[in-house]
């Protein structure tokens, strides 16, 4: 059986790319990030329940609390406020992490290459997250480049990013028709408990449920 890492953050993105992942016959390796973001807690526990939902072969968990120390997003450094009310916003959000997918597929190339897979999956999409520039097409076409020439397996690796043009509501439909458990996974920025609900991670997802006429299962602060 051929097998594939998955990038997992325990987010509707990487969820339903890891299912759409079995589904096209890979066996799972579930690789989740802590990396001191606000929300680590709940995203590792969202993580876990979905890798045991795909049954994957593993799941393994890393820390990069570099990105604490980094600070310069309002995910990781305490004493910058994440942005509330704004959706789609295209000229530099300060959710965004500087260069933390070039860092994660690094992790994963190396962690596919010690397991002999044949797949990185990682749930970027450049439909509601203008303004983060390592979610583009250009950026994952070179870390495709990146790791072609630097890995020493026989067979390539292939980077792996069918959401890249598609939005959160597209995302969902085809979540939908996989039977996704979405009750298992965490969108907001800033919140553990309950989503806050106006964070724009928070918004693309209640408005991806509403365009399909769904409510969506995590709990929210009315």
């Amino acid at each position: 059986m051929k097998k594939a890492v998955c990038l997992l953050s325990g987010g509707m993105d990487s969820t339903t790319l890891a299912f759409v992942a079995k589904k096209m016959g890979y066996d799972i390796l579930a690789l989740h990030v802590n990396y001191g973001q606000r929300t680590e807690k709940k995203e590792l526990e969202c993580a876990k329940k979905v890798a045991e939902d795909l049954d994957a072969l593993e799941f393994l968990e890393i820390s990069l609390d570099y990105f604490k120390k980094f600070g310069a997003s309002s995910l990781t450094d305490m004493n910058i406020e994440v942005e509330k009310g704004v959706l789609g916003r295209a000229d530099n959000p300060n959710t965004y992490v500087p260069f933390r997918n070039g860092n994660l597929i690094s992790i994963a190339t190396s962690y596919c290459e010690s397991r002999d897979g044949e797949a990185i999956f990682i749930g970027v999409q450049s439909g509601d997250h203008t303004g983060y520039p390592d979610c583009t097409p250009r950026f994952i076409e070179a870390m495709q480049h990146a790791i072609s020439v630097g890995t020493q397996t026989e067979k390539s690796i292939e980077l792996l990013t069918p959401f890249v043009m598609m939005n959160k509501t597209d995302i969902l439909k085809e979540g939908m028709e996989l039977c996704v458990p979405y009750e298992h996974t965490w969108s907001c920025y800033s919140e553990n408990d309950e989503a806050c609900g106006v964070c724009s991670s928070c918004l693309a997802r209640l408005k991806a449920f509403a365009d399909l006429g769904m409510e969506d299962p995590i709990p929210y602060n009315k």
